[in-house]
């Protein structure tokens, strides 16, 4: 169970070698996370993740799990929730892209999209579920300002991210009252690994900085957190321009 102040003992990472997910885990372990489960591809990375975790003094476990092969969320998933009660889900698995290459292959394209939109709803209900039928529990899902109002820059990944984010906003709705909490995360710009060689956006983050507002926003069971939360007011503006000035803007 969390305690006073909103911190799980356990944590289930969906996307195990995301670098917001592990700078969340780390932080939240020095508070008091004592499980974590570590969900992706099997790779060397995974392995390496769940190591330094463990060399906190937490107790890691790592399970397969594929954004894309919806068919096995419901195993997957049930077996760690059968292992005991989860205090927190983060769903933090995604990808970018290559705008440039995806809009000439729309295989691609769709790639991004059932990653990041329909590998997440799936995902999502069905840990939702399982948090509604254990009576408690958190749901975070790490959405981004880009699904706010995509640009063309990045109109794939973001119309991805506007569906995580209206279906996070849409799924906390229907919990509203079951002890299941929903919170929807929305980075700016986040220097990582995934964003590495891009050119770097005004107010750019830290994956550390994220999980910091991760932490303030479990303890004050924020429905949207906002990372730097000055981005609450500069697309407050951006969404209601007017689109032929929108299309000017270098962005």
């Amino acid at each position: 169970m969390k305690d006073a102040f909103g911190i799980p003992q356990s944590l289930l990472i969906l996307g195990g070698t995301s670098e917001i997910a592990l700078a969340t885990a780390r932080r939240l372990i020095v508070r008091r996370t004592r499980t974590v489960w570590l969900a992706g591809r099997p790779s060397p990375e995974l392995e390496r993740a769940a190591g330094q975790l463990r060399g906190m003094g937490a107790d890691v476990r790592t399970v397969a799990f594929d954004a894309l092969d919806g068919a096995s969320h419901e195993t997957v998933l049930g077996k760690v929730f059968a292992e005991g009660d989860i205090d927190m889900v983060l769903l933090a698995f995604g990808v970018l892209g290559d705008q440039a290459r995806d809009e000439k292959e729309p295989l691609a394209a769709a790639r991004v999209a059932q990653t990041n939109y329909t590998g997440a709803v799936s995902a999502g209900l069905i840990a939702a579920r399982a948090l509604q039928s254990q009576g408690h529990g958190s749901l975070v899902v790490l959405s981004s300002v880009a699904g706010e109002r995509p640009r063309r820059s990045n109109f794939i990944y973001g119309s991805s991210k506007a569906g995580l984010d209206a279906f996070s906003q849409g799924l906390g709705d229907a919990l509203y009252g079951t002890g299941v909490h929903v919170m929807v995360v929305r980075p700016g710009f986040v220097r990582t690994k995934m964003t590495a060689g891009l050119p770097q956006a005004p107010m750019a983050t830290t994956p550390e900085a994220v999980a910091a507002a991760v932490e303030t926003g479990l303890r004050r069971r924020s429905e949207t957190v906002w990372v730097p939360g000055a981005l609450r007011f500069v697309m407050a503006a951006l969404r209601h321009l007017p689109r032929p000035l929108f299309r000017r803007l270098p962005i």
